[in-house]
């Protein structure tokens, strides 16, 4: 049953690189560029969850006793924050991503995380918290219940606990109040490839100004990862409009040949257009295995004072070797040339790895390996 499922796991993947030969690599250039100063920020705050049932901070960590000192100070209310043993309340850590071009009053996500010794910040309640940018202005503020994943049930030393208590979420727990430094376009728009290839960048340039016929190219490709596009005149005023068509046109991308190896799992991933120079193949397995039985060993009749019954062991050595299986490749055989016919020889991944691997080390595969 397992190299059924193995051979059928295989023929899945023949499928998909059959898919992918025959089928359009057009891509939206909304999914291939982003467009420069349009990007998330990253906020950070400091805060305190009230409402735990006990499982908040404890003595050690002093910098929740300031904290909730402070907190109560500002509301009229003085304490010594030596005195103060509050198990309900834990220092956490927020974090948010804002998004560009946020507006004030937008909701947005952020998490939470304890930074103290406290054990489950379930059922707390995040008290109003500033969240700050790289430039220590505040963003957004944060407050709300905080959803944690996880759970701990029992006490003492007969407990359990599921995935991390200690972290959260609030969903829409942050409201935005000042929008981030984003650059809108005016001019010109720089687009950033997320993955930067020459020659995906030279056809993007060649289908902007394709889909813009206008006296001059308004795109060119200043380098693999960034194309530098012109606004057309009759765009000047609506630069949105422009960068909605962009996104909109469609590029057949272009990406290195790589094969991703996970030895830990088993799983390859690899494409049908990498090709392999003619090569032989062999591959064939040798077991040997070495067994040990046990004979009783029963003394004849009458043999006398001495005479024992004893054990004895047998040791057996088998040696097993399969019949080399071996395959030829002909010049400009492709990787889905190769898995089909190790597939029809019933080989499994694991082997279809080794030979890979053995086929970079002999110069014989034109595509990257990278095992994780």
């Amino acid at each position: 049953m397992p190299g059924l499922i193995t051979r059928r796991v295989l023929l899945y993947m023949l499928a998909c690189f059959t898919l992918t030969t025959y089928c359009s690599a057009s891509t939206r250039l909304k999914d291939l560029v982003s467009v420069e100063g349009v990007r998330e920020n990253q906020l950070v705050g400091y805060g305190i969850v009230v409402g735990l049932n006990g499982t908040g901070d404890k003595r050690q960590s002093v910098f929740s006793a300031q904290t909730l000192t402070n907190l109560l100070q500002r509301m009229g209310v003085a304490v010594n924050p030596s005195s103060l043993l509050v198990r309900n309340t834990a220092a956490v850590m927020i974090t948010a991503s804002l998004p560009a071009f946020a507006q004030p009053g937008t909701k947005i996500d952020v998490s939470a995380a304890a930074i103290g010794d406290a054990s489950n910040l379930q059922g707390g309640l995040l008290i109003l918290t500033p969240l700050k940018g790289a430039n220590g202005q505040v963003y957004a503020v944060a407050q709300g219940a905080v959803i944690t994943g996880g759970f701990v049930a029992g006490r003492s030393g007969n407990s359990q606990t599921t995935n991390h208590p200690t972290a959260g979420r609030l969903p829409s727990g942050a409201i935005v109040e000042q929008a981030p430094p984003s650059i809108e376009p005016s001019g010109a728009v720089h687009l950033q490839l997320r993955q930067s290839d020459f020659v995906t960048a030279s056809r993007i340039a060649q289908a902007i100004n394709k889909s813009f016929p206008e006296t001059t190219a308004i795109a060119a490709a200043r380098n693999p990862a960034l194309i530098e596009v012109r606004v057309p005149g009759s765009y000047q005023q609506r630069s949105v409009d422009f960068i909605a068509a962009l996104e909109q046109i469609e590029v057949d991308s272009d990406h290195a040949a790589r094969i991703i190896i996970n030895e830990k799992t088993g799983t390859l991933v690899l494409g049908a257009a990498v090709h392999i120079a003619p090569v032989a193949i062999m591959h064939g397995n040798l077991t040997v295995e070495v067994q040990t039985s046990y004979a009783v060993s029963q003394p004849a009749p009458l043999s006398g004072k001495g005479a024992e019954t004893a054990v004895v062991p047998q040791v057996g050595v088998g040696v097993k070797e399969d019949k080399a299986r071996d395959l030829v490749l002909k010049d400009g055989a492709t990787v889905e040339d190769l898995v089909r016919a190790l597939v029809s020889i019933g080989s499994t991944p694991r082997d279809v790895i080794a030979i890979l691997q053995n086929l970079k080390a002999a110069g014989a595969l034109n595509a990257d390996i990278d095992v994780l």
